[in-house]
C-alpha cells in the first residue's frame, strides 16, 4: 500500500486485528522509506441488496430502515434493544442467505411478521397494522383472532 506521507509505494504490516465482529480488519503499517506509521482497514464487500416496491420502484436495501420500523412496533413494549436489533440482523441474513441479489419488499415483511409474532404479539399487531394497510376493522379484528387461537408463545413454554 503507498504511503500516504511520502507516497512510496510499499509499506510494511506490523500489526493486524480484527475488528467489528470479525468483518473487518484493522493494519497497522510503516513506510520502509520515511519510517512513518499509518492504519489501514480492510472490509470485504457485499453485494448490494435491492428492494422492488409493490409500486415498481426500486431501492437499495437499508438496515436502518429496518430497524427503525422494529423499533416502532416495539415501543414501549418490555423488550430489550438487543433483541430488536437481533430480529433486524436475522431478517437480514435470512435474505442475504437466500442468494438472491434482488427481493420483493413482502418478502422482508413476511419475515419480520414472522419474527415479530414469535417475540411479542403487540408489536406484531402494530406491524401488522401498518404492513397489510386493513381496509377495515372486521379486517384487523380477524388477525386478532387468528393471533388469539394461536395462543400467546410465553404461554407454550
Amino acid at each position: 500500500m503507498k504511503c500516504p506521507f511520502c507516497s512510496y509505494r510499499d509499506s510494511r504490516v506490523i500489526d493486524s486485528r480484527a475488528v467489528e465482529d470479525g468483518t473487518s480488519i484493522r493494519r497497522r503499517r510503516e513506510c520502509p522509506q520515511c519510517g512513518r506509521r499509518f492504519t489501514t482497514y480492510e472490509k470485504y464487500e457485499e453485494t448490494p441488496l435491492v428492494v422492488s416496491k409493490k409500486d415498481g420502484r426500486r431501492e437499495l436495501f437499508d438496515s436502518k430502515k429496518l430497524l427503525s420500523g422494529l423499533l416502532k412496533a416495539f415501543e414501549k413494549r418490555p423488550v430489550p434493544y438487543e433483541k430488536v436489533q437481533e430480529i433486524a440482523d436475522s431478517v437480514e441474513r435470512e435474505l442475504r442467505m437466500s442468494g438472491e441479489n434482488e427481493v420483493v419488499s413482502s418478502k422482508i415483511g413476511e419475515l419480520v411478521m414472522h419474527h415479530l409474532e414469535e417475540t411479542d404479539q403487540i408489536a406484531y399487531v402494530r406491524f401488522a397494522s401498518v404492513y397489510r394497510q386493513f381496509a377495515d376493522v372486521n379486517n384487523f379484528m380477524q388477525e386478532l383472532e387468528r393471533i388469539m387461537h394461536k395462543g400467546n408463545p410465553a404461554d407454550q413454554k
